[in-house]
């Protein structure tokens, strides 16, 4: 669900322009922000930051029409950031084979830039999370509508 889609009689608008769940309880919003948070669990175990948002997610998304959004708009972005970081790389790296090397310059940039993009990301949306707002990322594919 999109924050145009967001129905405004249901929801009301802050002053940020976001979409807000007046009723959302602390439980929903703890929930939604922990899933966002699943992004560091990268750091421990490879893969764990795709995995454990969605079984959160799964688990969730029907008692909850808030941890649902957040749920999905989490894996989406999560599921993004792990093909940028394969894709921007390799790019980079045949961009400096084409360019005899003067490209390579781009290659450890074209590394960081996914990590950067997921953590502030990643903040931004639990924070908003805990605001009991609804929440995009930018440069997300849509995968879960």
């Amino acid at each position: 669900m999109n924050e145009e889609q967001h129905d405004e009689q249901q929801y009301q608008v802050n002053e940020r322009g976001r979409a807000v769940a007046p009723d959302v309880s602390d439980d929903e919003k703890t929930w939604s922000l922990i899933m966002h948070l699943t992004l560091l669990g990268h750091l421990v175990i490879p893969y764990l930051s795709i995995i454990a948002p969605i079984v959160m997610w799964m688990n969730k998304k029907d008692q909850s029409q808030y941890i649902d959004d957040h749920g999905r708009e989490a894996v989406n972005f999560q599921i993004t950031i792990l093909i940028y970081s394969f894709v921007l790389p390799i790019a980079a790296a045949l961009i400096g084979i084409i360019t005899c090397g003067v490209g390579l310059l781009l290659v450890i940039p074209a590394a960081l830039l996914p990590y950067v993009l997921g953590l502030v990301g990643m903040i931004m949306a639990a924070m908003a999370a805990g605001r009991g707002e609804f929440f995009r990322y930018p440069m997300t594919i849509r995968f879960l509508n």
